[in-house]
């Protein structure tokens, strides 16, 4: 790895009308100092869209912009970009620490939208005799839930009109009410089924980083696994940026100074195994 920084992201939705960033040029310097960049899912939205050619413009800013870094670029997958790459995991410092989106610790991917109780049964069609363990077995569970992702259409994601937008985020995810309990849940739930999904198949793994449910922090568990969440780019919460070193894995916030997002304030440092 180097000195220099794996630097790790996730979660820009970038073309969502609550993506704080306007333009990708603004996330430039948050590549500055490091070795390579990831973006560890939900980059954008590729799902079906009533406007595909606006989808497909978005999809080619990012392709772009990943393929004129100066440093190499990963795109992973994530339940919104399930066909951006064909790359959904990543492993890191001799398996030590594993990057993926988050989406599959979820049977219904976002337990909290309308569309949770159709794509539980898809997940649960596409996981079936699928390996459950060993070899295999977790690149066998990203490619169900990336080929459920990819058959939900958007929903307020594709919305351009700010008021309709906000009318559509709230029947989509807060209205009726029981589904803000089902938000906090799934909150509460994520770190624990973030270590467990690395015990279970990534044993040898003592850090998972992961985006998805967009509530930034860092967890370390009963196991000894530490849960690192980055956060989003979209309202309420910040994103925060994972780095993995010789020196160790690194939490910082990204902040955000005269429109562009860089790397700011360390929030947590661990030792590599």
């Amino acid at each position: 790895m180097g000195a220099h920084p794996i630097r790790i992201i996730s979660d820009v939705h970038y073309g969502d009308r609550s993506c704080r960033v306007r333009s990708l040029d603004r996330l430039r310097p948050l590549l500055e100092g490091a070795s390579a960049f990831v973006f560890n899912g939900d980059t954008l939205d590729t799902r079906p869209s009533e406007d595909a050619a606006r989808t497909e413009s978005l999809r080619r800013e990012v392709l772009e912009f990943a393929s004129s870094a100066p440093i190499p670029v990963t795109l992973l997958t994530g339940n919104h970009d399930p066909d951006l790459t064909g790359d959904s995991s990543l492993e890191l410092a001799g398996g030590a620490v594993l990057v993926t989106h988050g989406d599959i610790l979820f049977d219904a991917i976002v337990p909290w939208s309308k569309d949770a109780p159709v794509i539980r049964e898809r997940i649960a069609a596409a996981l079936a005799g699928a390996p459950r363990d060993g070899p295999g077995a977790l690149e066998g569970r990203l490619a169900a839930f990336r080929s459920v992702a990819a058959s939900v259409h958007q929903l307020h994601q594709s919305e351009t009109n700010p008021l309709r937008y906000v009318a559509k985020l709230a029947t989509d995810t807060v209205w009726p009410p029981h589904r803000v309990v089902s938000i906090l849940k799934a909150w509460s739930q994520a770190p624990g089924r973030a270590a467990a999904l690395a015990e279970r198949h990534r044993p040898g793994a003592r850090f998972i980083i992961t985006g998805h449910t967009h509530r930034p922090g860092v967890w370390r568990m009963p196991s000894g696994v530490t849960v690192i969440n980055t956060g989003s780019f979209s309202r309420p919460f910040g994103a925060m940026a994972a780095e993995v070193s010789d020196d160790g894995v690194r939490v910082r916030r990204v902040d955000e100074r005269g429109g562009e997002y860089r790397p700011g304030r360390e929030v947590a440092h661990f030792p590599l195994p």
